[in-house]
């Protein structure tokens, strides 16, 4: 126990914070590599072969969903153009007709089935119409044989793989366009720690002092000979700026036996190989040893010795450790 008057604490500016509960602890922190899911890339390509006339685009440029990448001038969409602008032409002509013969049928004038053959003839040159416009829509082509290739999801350009003046088939994938926002993690877990990582714990990941935070999606079943350790991978929520690519260190977080709580930092003690923090008390503080499961995002997460709702010195540790002949 440590004595300390009002006044006392009052010099000593000790500020206090109240333990928080915690449902998931920390038990381990592995390496990472930051991904992104398969969905998360989206190849853009030209329904029809041509030539690239303009890019709009370069690697690493940030687009919108519909922004132009590049054109493309193809022979194919004049043609479907042409096609399209004779159906249009007969459609009317077909429509009239079948009109005209159907109340000639009604009249008796004429046998049915010749109403028939010309409600079909109308039915089919609608459906030229239709199929046409639909051909020129997917290209976004014009009349004179552009095409645009637009981008499919807002995101960055991870390849421009053609230049202006390059062929292009409706089997090439000139842009690539990455979603960045949706990233993943994938996680190596050392053998130690194989046995207790699940799907649905949850994985914290911090840089320049902010936190992402997210789930494992899934965990390998055999280790890596060479390595000595299992892959998972896990979600990611947005919450720091990664890149693709980039290698993090990642803490799991996961249910234990027992309660546990979160309190700052700064309110553990090291001393003699033990981890204190110091309890509020009506004379004073009293020096409670407990366990810390781990820490993340400024926070001491404590898997024993302190129950929640109990309050602890935040600052000024250092002198209640003085003071307490340590």
């Amino acid at each position: 126990m440590i004595a300390l008057s009002p006044a006392q604490r009052q010099k000593l500016a000790i500020t206090l914070a109240s333990a928080q509960p915690a449902s998931e602890l920390p038990f381990g922190t592995v390496p990472a590599l930051v991904s992104l899911p398969p969905e998360a890339r989206v190849a853009v390509t030209s329904p029809y072969g041509g030539t690239v006339t303009r890019i709009f685009v370069i690697e690493g440029q940030q687009v919108r969903a519909g922004q132009p990448l590049a054109t493309v001038q193809a022979s194919d969409s004049i043609q479907y153009s042409a096609a399209l602008a004779r159906a249009r032409a007969e459609l009317p002509v077909a429509e009239a007709q079948a009109k005209r013969l159907e109340q000639l049928s009604r009249e008796g004038i004429i046998a049915p089935a010749r109403a028939d053959e010309a409600r079909a003839a109308a039915a089919a040159a609608r459906a030229n119409v239709t199929e046409n416009a639909r051909l020129l829509g997917i290209a976004h082509a014009g009349g004179n044989g552009t095409i645009t290739l637009s981008a499919p999801i807002t995101g960055r350009v991870a390849k421009v793989g053609v230049q202006t003046g390059a062929g292009l088939t409706n089997a090439d994938a000139p842009f690539i366009v990455e979603n960045v926002t949706a990233l993943r993690l994938d996680l190596q877990i050392p053998e130690r720690l194989a046995g207790q990582v699940q799907t649905g714990m949850g994985v914290i990941v911090e840089q320049d002092g902010k936190q992402a935070q997210g789930r494992v999606l899934s965990v390998g079943q055999s280790l890596d000979p060479a390595t000595r350790s299992i892959t998972a991978r896990a979600s990611l929520d947005k919450g720091i700026t990664l890149v693709p690519g980039k290698a993090v260190m990642a803490t799991l977080a996961g249910s234990q036996k027992g309660s546990g709580v979160a309190v700052p930092e700064t309110a553990v003690a090291h001393i003699e190989d033990a981890d204190y923090v110091f309890v509020t008390a009506p004379q004073g503080f009293a020096r409670v040893k407990v366990v810390v499961a781990g820490r993340s995002g400024g926070k001491a997460f404590l898997s024993a010795g302190l129950k929640a709702g109990q309050q602890v010195a935040a600052s000024s540790v250092a002198e209640l450790k003085a003071l307490a002949g340590q």
